[in-house]
């Protein structure tokens, strides 16, 4: 019985919460049996030039050797071992021309020659060749059959065929091979708000971005994949191209309206087609995921969200389509790392989390990515996968966890972790030293100046982005210093000045001046998480003013970038924020001075001369970098890469 059959007989309920993946894994399976789909993919043959990428659908047997035949292995002479004995430097050995033959690498050996010697260790006296060393028998011979004989398995069935598989089976003779077919993914988007890539969009519309992501993943696989129209939510139409899609193709995707929401049909064309075997599983993100059957094909209901989408491909479709190709599934390469941060996880779900990579000290950092599901810049930036298991409520900062590899170890190792306070410098330092090496990251997690020196504090970062206002001094991060670090010796280098001011509507409609008018009760106001120093700033303001936080509408509501805050403005969720001018600029929006303040990256005194930081100390020195800060508005330049401390 399907776990969707058998909740609706028990709970009167549509939409199956909190089935772990094995377990929807394990239901899928059985559905599919159930509807006669295939186990296996139909055996084809290719010839062998266009096999890469397939899987072996029988064992492939070598019908020839490879060499064919006892070669030279290197430029020189062939020679009879025994002639050379007793050859060296005060007793060199000659061979008449008739007691040699001069042979390329890859020449047949010349009968009853049984070993070469390289030409660089050839001496002519006229015709005869002079050696100064003997040679044992077969030295730079490839014997005939030394990477292959005939008759030898070269390839056992499920084998997914490489470019080095496809070298040796043509060396092996096989000018065809016997492969499982590759499998066609349909992916059909669904949605009335969903336009195709290219449109033009209108409030309330997005484009569909799912369906070449989804076939990408699919292509990646070893699969054909093909989308479809984008289908408004209308259940009669989704039903029947559902139903045609379904006999074209080895596994159907329908993305969206897999949830509970009254526009949501994808579970009831399913139930409706074939059968709904699993209708929500307990993933995050990911949670509304169907999975089923029509006719005799899979058919998988991913969510809409982006993030959700990918992962539903990475759990469901890929262990399925590995399986019907007859080859084992992808298993990415893992590495112990310590959490830049804390973690929470809800408990009852297993919680993939997107991080950024890098080496800290000789050990492997992870900072989690933003969690939204919607969030699609996460699966760009990422460079693992976190896993908290359904019975974690998370992780602590500093703790050790095992992440799944999304990038090269190369990659992670060139990279720059920078913690702390968020600025669009540091965004642009890290396109800039990409273009200049392909192999440096710069990495920002955005969780405020204090945080940021907190992890500096405890080796999780190689930089601390700060710009903390002391109120008691009117200086700017290196109170702090002793206060975090404990004394542990850092360098402090001058990023920028940068002005700080409010954020608000285009036009200020609202007549804004100044800090004074957040008290004023027509403005919503979005502040900054914790330890930013933007919300320090903002409270020393306050209190210079005597206007209590409390009288400030939205002083809880909070922001981790200037981006956001000014992204919030433009939605109209807000009025005000305080932030730098260039995130206003970004987003068209005025701005109303406050200060200017300096913002610094506070590194380990012993680190300063690394040289994975030196191409950062060599970009804040660049002209050319100096003037694009300068572009983005609101900043000055002027004490840019000078150490304070």
């Amino acid at each position: 019985m399907s776990l969707y059959r058998e909740s609706t007989m028990t709970g009167n309920s549509p939409f199956i919460r909190d089935v772990p993946a094995a377990r929807a894994l394990k239901a899928w399976r059985e559905a599919r049996a159930d509807a006669g789909c295939p186990a296996r993919l139909p055996a084809v043959t290719v010839p062998v030039a266009d096999a890469a990428g397939m899987v072996t659908a029988g064992p492939l047997w070598a019908t020839r050797s490879s060499p064919p035949y006892d070669a030279a292995g290197m430029d020189g002479i062939a020679v009879r071992a025994a002639d050379t004995l007793g050859a060296s430097e005060t007793t060199p050995v000659q061979l008449a021309p008739d007691a040699y033959d001069v042979v390329d690498t890859g020449d047949p050996m010349p009968d009853g020659r049984d070993a070469v010697v390289m030409r660089e260790h050839v001496h002519y006296i006229g015709e005869r060749a002079e050696l100064r060393a003997a040679v044992p028998p077969y030295q730079h011979v490839r014997s005939i059959g030394e990477d292959v004989s005939a008759g030898e398995l070269l390839l056992p069935e499920g084998h997914r065929l490489r470019a080095v598989d496809i070298a040796a089976a043509a060396a092996a003779g096989a000018t065809e091979l016997l492969v499982r077919r590759r499998p066609l993914v349909i992916i059909l988007p669904t949605g009335d708000e969903v336009r195709p890539i290219g449109a033009d969009t209108g409030p309330g519309e997005i484009l569909d971005t799912n369906s070449v992501m989804l076939a990408t993943q699919a292509r990646e696989a070893g699969c054909d994949a093909r989308c479809l129209p984008v289908e408004p939510d209308n259940p009669d139409r989704i039903a029947s191209v559902a139903q045609v899609a379904a006999g074209d193709c080895d596994l159907l995707i329908i993305v969206a309206g897999s949830s509970a929401g009254r526009d949501d049909y994808t579970a009831r064309v399913v139930a409706d087609l074939g059968t709904l075997a699993v209708h929500g599983v307990a993933v995050r993100p990911g949670h509304p995921v169907v999975l089923g059957t029509v006719g005799q094909t899979p058919v998988l209901g991913a969510p809409g969200y982006p993030v959700s989408a990918a992962l539903t491909f990475d759990i469901f479709a890929e262990p399925l389509l590995a399986e019907l190709a007859g080859a084992p599934p992808r298993a990415r390469p893992q590495v112990r790392a310590r959490l830049a941060r804390k973690l929470a996880s809800p408990l009852g779900m297993d919680d993939w989390v997107r991080v950024r990579l890098g080496v800290v000290g000789g050990t492997t950092v992870a900072s989690p990515l933003p969690r939204g599901a919607g969030v699609l810049t996460s699966l760009v930036r990422a460079d693992g996968l976190l896993l908290v298991p359904a019975g974690q409520e998370g992780h602590h900062p500093g703790e050790e966890v095992d992440v799944e590899l999304l990038r090269g170890i190369d990659e992670i190792a060139g990279t720059i972790v920078a913690i702390g306070s968020h600025d669009l410098v540091l965004d642009l330092a890290a396109s800039a030293l990409r273009a200049d090496d392909p192999l440096i990251t710069l990495a920002s997690s955005n969780v405020g100046s204090l945080g940021g020196l907190v992890a500096l504090r405890d080796g999780l970062c190689h930089i601390a982005g700060s710009h903390l206002l002391d109120p008691a001094t009117g200086e700017y991060t290196l109170p702090y210093l002793d206060r975090v670090l404990g004394g542990a010796s850092a360098a402090v280098v001058r990023l920028v000045h940068r002005d700080q001011g409010l954020i608000v509507a285009s036009g200020n409609p609202l007549g804004l001046c100044g800090i004074g008018d957040l008290a004023r009760p027509d403005v919503r106001y979005v502040n900054r998480q914790r330890g930013a120093g933007t919300r320090v700033l903002l409270d020393y303001e306050l209190g210079q003013l005597g206007i209590s936080p409390d009288a400030v509408e939205g002083y809880a509501r909070e922001e981790p970038t200037h981006l956001a805050v000014a992204a919030a403005i433009a939605a109209g969720r807000c009025d005000a924020g305080l932030g730098i001018l260039a995130a206003a600029r970004a987003f068209g929006l005025d701005f109303v001075p406050v200060t200017e303040e300096p913002y610094d990256l506070v590194v380990a005194a012993d680190a300063m001369d690394s040289p994975l930081l030196a191409p950062l100390w060599a970009l804040l020195r660049s002209d050319q970098f100096q003037i694009a800060v300068t572009e983005l508005g609101g900043y000055s330049t002027k004490e840019m890469g000078r150490r304070i401390r």
